[in-house]
């Protein structure tokens, strides 16, 4: 509800009249205040839409790193797999093999 759209606002007050010095200067004052709140106020909403244009960047940019990590994991999963996959199939060549308990070494 607009202010001073009821009769019985009591928060409303007329104008005083031109002659009223005091009246005049506290008017001013109101008016100043509610244009430096209202200044105030659209300066807080033009931060908070950067934070949140800030805060979507930051998520993409999140987003593909993440899929890009995922990509690179993929890919070393594979080629430990195929490395494995390489190890186990020379083992029974190898006649060099020595099991020691601490590290295993191989001598081909």
């Amino acid at each position: 509800m607009a202010q001073g759209s009821d009769s019985n606002d009591t928060s409303y007050t007329k104008s005083p009249s031109p002659g009223n010095k005091q009246g005049s200067s506290d008017d001013m004052r109101k008016v100043m205040r509610r244009e430096k709140n209202r200044i105030a106020a659209q300066k807080s909403r033009l931060r908070q839409t950067q934070k949140a244009d800030s805060l979507h960047l930051e998520s993409e940019n999140l987003e593909k790193e993440n899929a890009a990590l995922r990509k690179e994991v993929k890919r070393l999963t594979e080629e430990a797999k195929y490395l494995s996959t390489v190890l186990s199939n020379h083992e029974p060549l190898c006649t060099g093999l020595s099991h020691a308990p601490s590290d295993l070494l191989y001598v081909c």
